[in-house]
């Protein structure tokens, strides 16, 4: 039966130094919410106060405690109206004065919980202290609610571990900019876990800040339910709680098929250090030198016989060389043996003997997906095939519920040294678990290629903003907007070569593409497929830039770095 409740998601901008002002405002949307019927009200990230604060002495006059005196005011409305608000604030901790960045969920009965910002952004040092209340759930009488601010969500672990807790809504509430929303970032958490997500976004100019606005409620499945994209005002939306506890969820079938024993290196600091240094210790396994490249993703529809897949394969691996001077091409999951499992054969077989003939002679790596038989086992594989002959194989480690009909899931992560950077290998439904690409990524991976057969909904368009956005970021209609395999990139700074089956009157979408490890970074360096047979191709930089320190994203990677491991033992 479903379990319904209406909820609202407030968009608001706040006045620095006039918090009277600005809780006025805050109260009077949280009422016109709840006399709507929200049960659930959801306000920005420092919405009482503002956010571009100089440093604690400037902060200080409108820090407060929880509970406080504010707390205690929309109190009066959860009691009056029976509803739930989340309300975002400075926080001082009386024991040691210590300033926090908070979110706090008040209910009829008082405060419910709060949280304090894990993952700070560069202007909460300035002031506040990180978390360090870690990543709760709160039961409730309209469901299991989370909260988390802005930065927290672009780390993959944040959203995985309330949605373990078994979160039905993870209240984010932020301060968004350098891009358009709703952002991808939200789009996939909510996507991935499976949970609703209510993002309430501040909107305006503040100290020459352009925030963005465009506060929504997002579905389990990724689909926008409500939004207000500019100004002041309210969203409403109606929330079913069994369809976030639904098993036939994607997000929820990915938590049940999750593999923890392959995730240790989660809670693990690999960027605390300069890479160059870190990854050359003891003169194991330094990272390669790396070089500006083009690599290609090829998709199609692979058939029952193997000669045929491998001729396709060929041409467009000519085409790749020749006509977009590619050096890695990366084509779908089986597309070498089809999607049955009925041709598996060996690594050593005469189909990959062919594909390394096929490299050798145009002076390209290829990755190419197939069913492979080894020791009476059958294993859904990947083969990285380069000029110097095979380079390695990947068997895939996540298995869908109609693969483990067959398949036999692999044991271990693969990465490469190659002259185009560090390599690494997924497998399609791999790629739905934000753990595998994490891993790849704490072991150095430049470049992660994943062959794919996705017939799941992955991606979505933008109508259009209405709310300014700085230049160059995009404003009109935009086909790709969300593409979860971008965000995958990006919050992992990698380059993601993602290729995968295009056979629309089967289900596979097509919906390949190149992209870079740079989410905020517009014009975006990828390179997008639609539907249908295609090949397309984009440049790659992994080089050192030759620096002491690498001054390049995608070597030096800045989301790894930034990571606070501590919070995560939860994931393993």
């Amino acid at each position: 039966m479903p379990i319904l409740h209406k909820v609202a998601t407030v968009q608001f901008e706040p006045t620095m130094f006039e918090k009277e002002r600005n809780i006025a405002g805050l109260i009077a949307l949280a009422t016109e919410a709840a006399e709507a019927g929200a049960r659930l009200i959801v306000t920005p990230e420092m919405g009482t106060t503002g956010y571009c604060w100089f440093d604690r002495a400037e902060v200080a006059p409108f820090v407060e405690t929880i509970p406080g005196a504010t707390t205690a005011r929309f109190e009066a409305i959860a009691q009056a109206h029976d509803c739930y608000i989340v309300i975002g604030m400075p926080e001082i901790e009386p024991s040691n004065g210590l300033y926090y960045n908070a979110a706090v969920l008040i209910g009829p009965d008082g405060v419910i919980g709060k949280h304090r910002k894990t993952h700070p952004y560069i202007a909460e040092p300035k002031w506040s202290a990180p978390g360090d209340l870690g990543h709760q759930v709160f039961e409730t009488p309209i469901g299991r609610i989370a909260l988390l601010i802005c930065m927290d969500i672009h780390f993959i672990e944040t959203a995985r571990i309330v949605a373990l807790k078994g979160a039905d809504v993870i209240c984010h509430v932020s301060n968004w900019l350098a891009e358009r929303t709703p952002a991808p970032y939200w789009i996939s958490r909510a996507f991935e876990n499976g949970c609703y997500l209510i993002e309430s976004n501040r909107w305006g100019l503040e100290r020459t800040v352009q925030f963005s606005g465009g506060s929504c409620v997002i579905g389990p499945d990724g689909s926008i339910a409500a939004i207000i994209d500019a100004g002041d005002g309210i969203a409403y939306a109606t929330i079913d709680l069994e369809l976030a506890r639904d098993h036939d969820v994607l997000g929820r079938k990915v938590l049940e098929q999750r593999r923890p024993e392959f995730y240790k290196e989660l809670p693990t600091t690999t960027y605390a250090w300069n890479p160059l240094d870190f990854f050359g210790l003891y003169g194991h396994r330094p990272l390669p030198p790396g070089r500006k490249s083009r690599v290609a993703v090829a998709q199609f529809a692979p058939s029952d016989d193997v000669g045929d897949n491998l001729a396709r394969i060929e041409a467009m691996v000519v085409a790749a060389r020749h006509d977009r001077d590619a050096d890695l091409i990366v084509f779908p999951e089986r597309s070498i043996t089809g999607l049955g499992h009925g041709l598996a054969e060996s690594v050593s077989g005469p189909a990959v003997e062919r594909l390394l003939s096929i490299a050798a002679r145009e002076n390209i790596y290829i990755v190419a997906g197939m069913a492979e038989r080894a020791g009476g086992r059958i294993h859904n594989a990947a083969v990285l095939a380069g000029p110097e002959g095979l380079i390695g194989s990947y068997r895939q480690i996540h298995l869908t519920s109609e693969d483990h009909g067959w398949a036999t899931p692999g044991e271990d992560w693969r990465v490469f040294d190659t002259r185009l950077g560090r390599l690494g290998l997924l497998i399609g439904h791999d790629a739905m678990f934000p753990e595998a690409a994490r891993i790849l990524s704490l072991r150095g991976c430049d470049l992660i290629a994943c062959p794919a057969a996705m017939r799941e909904r992955f991606y979505a368009g933008h109508p259009g903003s209405a709310i300014r956005q700085s230049y160059p970021i995009p404003t009109g209609a935009d086909p790709s907007h969300w593409h979860h395999f971008r965000v995958r990139a990006g919050e992992n700074n990698v380059f993601f070569a993602f290729a995968n089956i295009a056979d629309e009157l089967n289900g596979f979408p097509g919906r390949s593409g190149v992209f870079g490890p740079d989410t905020f970074e517009f014009p975006r360096r990828e390179a997008n497929a639609g539907p249908g047979t295609s090949l397309v191709c984009a440049d790659i930089d992994t080089s050192n830039l030759d620096s002491r320190y690498p001054t390049n994203v995608v070597r030096r990677k800045d989301m790894m770095a930034m990571r606070l491991p501590h919070h995560y033992l939860d994931l393993v």
